[in-house]
């Protein structure tokens, strides 16, 4: 029997679609291209780190080895499911796979050895169904997070106005997520995709809950609420940075680039709304 192709793989997680693909595909590149356009019409300043860097550093980038090596946080499954916590508490999360947060896994097919045995390649494509859902997680949280620093009236609209966009393809990904199937990676025995509605089982993990269940929301002593969490925005760009480091998603880009993510970072943490 020949080995299922990796359309086939992403097939069984719903995630093969052209107009899935697309639609992806063109949010990322009309929104960078609106995000650099818009302040050359208002005249302002691109940003453009310190001195010592520019936007020169991302030729540098090296592309497409970010997905070769994930170690994929899935702590966002469990924290959307959970009716009594909230991580601006402090509050922390079980991760759905915890193998899949343990040393770095391909996302794609690195050579054609990667092509086979069957259960290999599909444990690459469960790799890469769960890294949307976490990639656009951290979308979700970070626009309202960052909305909170904003004073100009322009802005805001635009922070509000991507923001949800998020969401929506959040909620897309952790759907398709929920149909990887459970195996062992039989090239990495140590990465294995359970069956979450029985191991460990509970609302907790339960793949056909995509709703945000109603939490605990700016304090413990109000009526829970169905919310985006975090949304705490002390540090919000620096812990986003720090995030897709800790993820892999970098691995050998230079330390200009990184210098460079971490001027971005301090100075989006250190923006305040007028009256603060």
């Amino acid at each position: 029997m020949q080995p299922p192709s990796v359309l086939v793989c992403l097939a069984r997680l719903s995630l093969l679609s052209p107009k899935k693909t697309r639609g992806a595909e063109s949010f990322a590149r009309e929104t960078r291209q609106f995000s650099g356009s818009w302040p050359r019409q208002k005249s302002l300043r691109p940003i453009s780190g310190n001195s010592t860097t520019s936007w020169a550093v991302f030729k540098t980038v090296k592309f497409p080895a970010e997905v070769e090596a994930l170690s994929v946080d899935t702590t966002w499954w469990t924290r959307y499911r959970s009716g009594t916590k909230n991580p601006d508490f402090g509050d922390t999360f079980p991760q759905a796979v915890p193998t899949l947060a343990v040393g770095h896994h391909p996302a794609i097919p690195r050579t054609d050895a990667d092509l086979s045995p069957s259960d290999h390649l599909q444990a690459i494509a469960n790799t890469a169904g769960f890294h949307f859902g976490t990639i656009e997680q951290g979308g979700t949280s970070l626009y309202p997070s960052v909305a909170q620093r904003v004073s100009n009236v322009e802005v805001l609209r635009i922070v509000l106005s991507i923001g949800p966009t998020e969401a929506m393809h959040f909620q897309t990904w952790q759907d398709k997520a929920g149909n990887a199937p459970a195996l062992t990676d039989p090239t990495d025995p140590t990465l294995v995709f359970p069956n979450l509605n029985t191991t460990p089982g509970g609302e907790d993990f339960q793949t056909n809950l995509i709703m945000p269940e109603p939490t605990v929301f700016l304090s413990r002593d109000l009526p829970a609420c169905s919310i985006v969490r975090p949304t705490n925005t002390k540090g919000v760009a620096m812990g986003a940075l720090q995030f897709l480091t800790a993820s892999g998603l970098f691995l050998g880009q230079s330390k200009e680039f990184f210098a460079f993510l971490r001027d971005l970072a301090e100075d989006a943490d250190d923006a305040r709304r007028e009256g603060d």
